[in-house]
């Protein structure tokens, strides 16, 4: 009797306990995938659909701006002007924005979004590494382009990706 009804309660918390860790790791899942939606909702958006990228673009490069969005290098370009330049995190444990990034082919549409939601148009020209030293692929080319950077599988080299309009 006694002992049956103990294991019955121990049982019975445990479940409660294991449903109370999923619910919230479920909740916290939403409430990302809410903030990021939030997100684009009031910024600058990036999306490649053969790749199933689509990502808010905020101002700035650093940690903070990263860990939860694409980031602007400051002072590139703009939606529709110059070269914007976008970078953004991907790895082979997390799920990051541009982890699809490395099957990118010529060619590919790239669709950049301002905060009024006009829609600008590009395609792939051009992939390649860099070291992480080499800026010069933040620089205006006098053309019309969008410049995606995130790091290699092993983190050692920046993958370049260049779309023009």
């Amino acid at each position: 009797g006694k002992a049956r009804l103990l294991m019955f309660i121990a049982g019975v918390t445990a479940i409660a306990v294991g449903a109370g860790i999923l619910s919230f790791l479920a909740g916290r899942r939403l409430y990302r995938d809410y903030k990021r939606r939030k997100l684009m909702e009031v910024s600058v958006v990036i999306e490649i659909p053969e790749l199933r990228i689509k990502a808010p673009v905020l101002e700035g490069t650093d940690n903070d701006v990263l860990s939860k969005a694409a980031g602007h290098f400051p002072d590139t370009g703009s939606p529709g002007a110059g070269n914007y330049c976008i970078a953004a995190h991907s790895s082979t444990i997390y799920k990051e924005y541009f982890n699809a990034l490395k099957n990118v082919s010529s060619g590919m549409e790239v669709k950049l979004y301002d905060i009024e939601k006009n829609l600008y148009t590009y395609h792939v020209t051009d992939y390649f590494t860099v070291e992480p030293s080499e800026t010069w692929i933040l620089d205006d080319a006098g053309d019309t382009r969008v410049t995606l950077v995130t790091c290699t599988d092993d983190g050692t080299q920046r993958l370049i990706v260049v779309a023009k309009k």
